[in-house]
């Protein structure tokens, strides 16, 4: 008898607009390799909590910001605590699916991120700046961005945004990784084209600098992106930590890395149904 094969519930919103991304393009096509080892069906997020119980696990792809259905959010990740559903990526991230409050830990801890305050108290151990990103805690996707001079600082509503120097930087480069192994790298040569990409030959300081965070989200399982700007200096410094539903850009690889890619995913969902079984 034929053992049956794990079902899996992948949440993607095929519809959302992405600028410089097709989501549609990348889930139509990891979902369908997927099937070579599961079986597979597409929701729209919002109807993610009402068919979850009937699958093994539920893999949480391209489904959009959140902030857009945050209620809806919300309930989700309360029923599936409740039922002890399996969410890939583990609802225990400590990064972007927790909020930006972890960009205020990583500059409190000294990592190499983009020096971050909340409270206009805290301006001054910002570096100076001729202009300062404002964002939201809650934002995603660049949603409520805004630059400002440093006298318009004082007159912010602080409570639920962070500021940010606004970096010189030479070029944006995200490495990938499924659970602690690292995949493959992507740069965005112009500053002010982010998902024009090219594949980028990562040095062992670049490894190095990523696998930090990586190590610091202690996911045992799942997707991650690490975003960072390349300064002036040549320094590294995290922009952003993706552990939601970070946008992959498989149409910018080889075949043979989106191969490699997928093998490893198919792996790690083997491996975190076996461990949470």
């Amino acid at each position: 008898m034929t053992a049956r094969r794990p079902s899996l519930l992948y949440v993607t919103d095929l519809a959302y607009q992405a600028r410089g991304r097709r989501y549609c393009d990348e889930d139509i096509f990891l979902s369908s390799r997927l099937r070579a080892d599961f079986d597979v069906a597409l929701c729209h997020p919002l109807d993610a909590a009402a068919l979850m119980g009937r699958f093994d696990a539920v893999v949480v792809r391209n489904s959009g910001p959140v902030l857009h259905y945050q209620k809806e959010y919300d309930a989700f990740r309360e029923q599936a605590a409740m039922l002890g559903t399996r969410i890939y990526n583990p609802l225990t991230g400590r990064a972007d699916m927790a909020g930006k409050q972890y960009l205020l830990d990583l500059t409190a801890a000294g990592y190499p991120v983009i020096p971050t305050v909340d409270q206009p108290q805290a301006l001054e151990r910002l570096p100076a700046s001729d202009r300062y990103a404002v964002k939201p805690k809650a934002g995603a996707d660049s949603i409520g961005l805004s630059f400002v001079s440093r006298e318009e600082l004082e007159d912010l509503a602080y409570g639920g945004i962070l500021v940010q120097p606004r970096i010189d930087f030479r070029y944006e480069v995200s490495f990938y990784y499924v659970d602690a192994a690292f995949q493959y790298a992507l740069h965005a040569p112009a500053p002010d084209r982010r998902w024009v990409l090219e594949p980028y030959s990562p040095t062992e300081a670049d490894l190095a600098f990523a696998r930090s965070f990586i190590d610091w989200n202690t996911l045992d399982h799942g997707i991650q992106r690490v975003d960072a700007c390349r300064t002036q200096e040549g320094d590294l410094l995290l922009v952003e930590l993706e552990d939601l539903n970070p946008y992959l850009s498989l149409d910018h690889v080889s075949e043979q890395t989106q191969n490699t890619f997928v093998t490893s995913v198919t792996d790690s969902l083997h491996q975190f149904l076996m461990a949470t079984a």
